[in-house]
């Protein structure tokens, strides 16, 4: 296995970075007219080689007239990225890498869509950037949804993940908070199959520069990630978290991934972007039902009526990819307990929990439904919360949640 310090050199000199870096900067050169200038001229070192004339035959005037000027902010950004780099170096921190769209570690799926990005920043476990490896293996799915999810759907989340990691499957998302977070945690959760594992256990794939986290309060996840898995991004180093990259950084996790399973979404929800473009990608897209009374289950139940595969446990996405796994583990995801399981250990908590139902509820609600004393009532909630089977919610609700 080659050590850190030899993927560098090994990949990519400063002088062939630093030509990458002035073909993605050019303004008005897209990753379209790139690949264009890619395919006829070969490397981008040959592109600022040619005549402005027989630029202009693989691209516009105007972009031609570009690209035989080095943008102003080329010099700074190399300086910063190859710095970034020889800190992948060392043997202690996780590594890092820029891969370009003919380096053999760029991921075959992610080539295979329409708008393949030119460069991926990349930076995680040593062993998944290795040289001559794709970094993305054929068995990951995407996990998305809602940054203000229910405290069923983020268990749910967490539940479905773990159990898809158990089988096998790379989880692949967003870091963003909600369902993204709760995926890449219940993959790190999940015990390796191997020792040293096949695959990384999550991918995230973010929208600003991978020398920042957004948002700030997933920093250790992103460390945690970092240390095991993979960061990646194809946004230079230094970039802020502007909103329009977001829904753009969308088509990588889909890319990477077979399929894409939303977790819970309201109907504006920009998980319903990456369920789009996993159609248009020929991806498989997965959905979990919800309350009918949860905005936050809209998305899905449209997504459904629109021919997603409603999924009711972690199976069910496993059969439709046709991907062996572990039916004990992934079988159970999302399973419901049975209530009479409860009933038998403590018949006043099942009755609470059947009288609470699965949509959040305040006081005066369950006490009419109970016919309980208020102070009784909120003991016993109390008891259950404690216990991981119900969650409070702002606004005085609470929510059962189902052990999965």
């Amino acid at each position: 296995m080659a050590g850190p310090a030899q993927w560098t050199a090994a990949c990519m000199d400063k002088e062939e970075l630093a030509a990458w870096l002035r073909l993605t900067l050019t303004a008005g050169v897209g990753n379209t007219a790139a690949r264009r200038l890619l395919a006829r001229f070969g490397p981008p070192q040959r592109i600022f080689g040619q005549p402005e004339a027989l630029l202009a035959l693989a691209c516009t005037p105007a972009q031609a007239r570009a690209l035989a000027q080095p943008p102003d902010t080329l010099a700074a950004l190399l300086e910063t990225t190859w710095d970034w780099l020889q800190q992948g170096s060392s043997e202690s921190g996780p590594a890092r890498a820029v891969i370009t769209l003919g380096d053999p570690r760029y991921p075959a799926s992610l080539l295979e869509t329409e708008d393949p990005p030119l460069l991926l920043y990349a930076m995680g476990a040593p062993h998944w950037l290795e040289a001559r490896r794709s970094f993305a293996p054929a068995a990951s799915l995407a996990m998305v949804g809602s940054r203000n999810p229910t405290a069923q759907g983020a268990e749910n989340a967490r539940q479905f993940a773990r159990a898809l990691r158990e089988a096998g499957l790379v989880i692949v998302s967003g870091l963003a908070l909600g369902i993204d977070a709760a995926a890449h945690e219940g993959a790190l959760d999940a015990s390796d199959l191997a020792e040293p594992p096949s695959s990384p256990p999550t991918i995230a794939v973010v929208g600003t520069g991978l020398d920042r986290v957004y948002p700030r309060r997933n920093l250790d996840l992103a460390r945690r990630i970092a240390a095991r898995g993979l960061l990646v991004s194809e946004y230079p180093l230094g970039t802020p978290p502007l909103a329009a990259n977001f829904p753009k950084r969308n088509r990588i996790i889909s890319g990477l991934s077979q399929g894409t399973l939303v977790v819970e979404a309201a109907l504006a929800s920009g998980s319903l972007i990456t369920a789009r473009t996993a159609v248009e990608q020929g991806r498989d897209v997965f959905a979990i039902p919800g309350s009918i009374h949860s905005p936050q289950s809209r998305g899905c139940h449209a997504l459904i009526r629109q021919g997603a595969k409603l999924v009711e446990s972690a199976q069910d996405v496993l059969e439709e990819l046709r991907l062996p796994g572990s039916t004990a583990a992934a079988g159970n995801a999302g399973a419901a307990e049975p209530l009479q399981a409860d009933t038998a250990a403590c018949p006043a908590e099942s009755a609470l929990l059947q009288a609470l139902g699965f949509d959040p509820m305040g006081i005066d609600a369950l006490v009419a439904r109970t016919g309980m004393d208020t102070a009784a009532l909120q003991v016993e909630l109390l008891t259950l919360e404690l216990d991981g089977r119900v969650a409070r919610l702002a606004g005085g609700l609470f929510q059962r949640l189902e052990r999965t």
